[in-house]
């Protein structure tokens, strides 16, 4: 079983890499950016477990180590 999880700042919290690669990509041309989040994508290959079970691991994964969760929010997906 494949697990993704994305990870990507809170709304509330500013995205310095983000606003320098908005800020590169107008430079180029491409004006019509308005705005750039960036953030982490991980894909981790899982042992076949129950599905319950795999959302609980991958839960507690993120919560204590792939996201920081003060500044940070993550969603994930199973497949």
């Amino acid at each position: 079983m494949k697990a993704k999880v994305y990870v990507t700042l809170k709304r509330s919290v500013l995205d310095p890499q983000g606003k320098a690669v908005q800020h590169a990509l107008q430079t180029l041309g491409f004006e019509n950016v308005k705005d750039v989040r960036m953030g982490k994508f991980i894909e981790l290959d899982m042992k076949d477990i129950p599905k319950p079970e795999a959302e609980q691991k991958l839960r507690s994964m993120c919560e204590k180590l792939l996201a920081n969760t003060v500044i940070e929010e993550y969603k994930y997906e199973l497949v």
